[in-house]
């Protein structure tokens, strides 16, 4: 998905800021869903500059709550005044259903919820791709990978008419 930008102003006005590539690599993602995130306005200014970073983050609970923990947004060099932590924590928008049932599967099948895009959306509002995943062992990892690499090899004997 390619980000579009503003004309002239170089800032993203729908499309992709951030994502985790490892996440799929080490977890086996069982459900993701789109939530909204509680930030403040120059989070978003530097979210439409391209700048974050959920490589090193997840998904927690505080008292019955969920929260974003350890993503990066930069500082907006224009609200050095009236800027915010980078790393502070930022709470997750969700219904409370939604919000009992992650918390249930966290606790009872020891699942984790993973950030796996940052995007702002169709209407201009920042977004979150949140999956409910289970850690891979190493010998699965391994086996994605041997799979990849035989289906990449297929596709290209197709290609060069070699079956």
């Amino acid at each position: 998905m390619a980000a579009k930008t503003k004309k002239g102003s170089g800032l993203i006005s729908h499309g992709l800021v951030a994502q985790n590539r490892r996440a799929r690599h080490d977890y086996k993602i069982e459900e993701s869903l789109e939530v909204g995130l509680i930030l403040t306005g120059s989070e978003v200014k530097s979210l439409r500059n391209g700048q974050a970073s959920i490589g090193e983050s997840f998904a927690g609970e505080k008292n019955g709550e969920i929260w974003l923990i350890n993503a990066h947004i930069p500082e907006y060099k224009g609200a050095q005044n009236f800027g915010h932590s980078p790393r502070r924590d930022r709470k997750i928008l969700m219904h409370a259903k939604q919000i009992d049932s992650l918390i249930g599967s966290v606790r009872r099948e020891g699942a984790t919820l993973v950030p796996l895009r940052l995007y702002f959306n169709d209407r201009g509002r920042a977004k979150l791709e949140l999956g409910l995943a289970k850690g891979k062992r190493q010998i699965d990892k391994r086996n994605d990978i041997k799979d990849r690499d035989w289906k990449r090899s297929q596709a290209r004997a197709l290609r060069r008419g070699d079956y």
